[in-house]
């Protein structure tokens, strides 16, 4: 049976649709899942030379920023229309003990505040939602403010989201001191790649 890396089949079917949400799927996933590191993927996007395709621009540069899903990329979106800071995407939040907390979505860290983006066709069960209501208070015991919201809430009504983000930035910058929480694992990716990165 004819097949090829996954990488390169997303590629070939980004090339192929212009719907913005499959392309932000697909691209998402294929890194969201460990098939490749972003690297890889802008690589190949080059190489297929479908990088300049308006879709594929945009989520390649939320790749880039961190974000990992649809959801994420209408958040960054909504974000990006606002005067509030940019957040890291999916970091990885430890104590001072270097105990692991949590990984939100999206996280400031001078203002410590996060954002969850929780659907509820991955808290379904009764365990995945309160591994969810676990996570958030770990982040809450350590000075964390926390805003949760819908990828529902998000696409109808974003302004509720935006809302509530200005209080809590606000409410954040007002402490004398943010609260002890490392921000990890995330690197903003630096294009264009450097040719040893692409394999050239």
């Amino acid at each position: 049976m004819p097949s090829t890396r996954p990488v390169r089949a997303a590629t070939d079917f980004a090339a192929r649709t212009d719907d913005p949400d499959l392309v932000r799927s697909v691209l998402a996933n294929v890194v969201q899942g460990g098939w490749c590191h972003p690297h890889d993927l802008h690589a190949e996007l080059r190489a297929g030379r479908v990088r300049h395709r308006p879709a594929v621009r945009a989520a390649a540069a939320e790749l880039v920023a961190g974000v990992r899903s649809i959801a994420e990329g209408r958040a960054r979106d909504a974000l990006s229309a606002t005067d509030l800071p940019a957040p890291l995407w999916n970091a990885r939040l430890h104590g001072p003990d270097g105990s692991f907390l949590a990984s939100p979505d999206a996280y400031w860290p001078e203002e410590g505040v996060a954002l969850e983006i929780d659907s509820a066709e991955y808290h379904y069960t009764r365990d995945s939602w309160q591994a969810t209501l676990r996570r958030r208070l770990r982040m809450e015991a350590r000075g964390v403010l926390v805003v949760s919201t819908t990828p529902g809430i998000l696409r109808e009504e974003p302004a509720d989201l935006i809302a509530a983000l200005q209080a809590l930035l606000a409410l954040g910058a007002a402490r004398p001191a943010p609260p002890e929480v490392t921000a990890r694992g995330h690197a903003q990716l630096e294009l264009p790649l450097p040719r040893s990165a692409c394999g050239g």
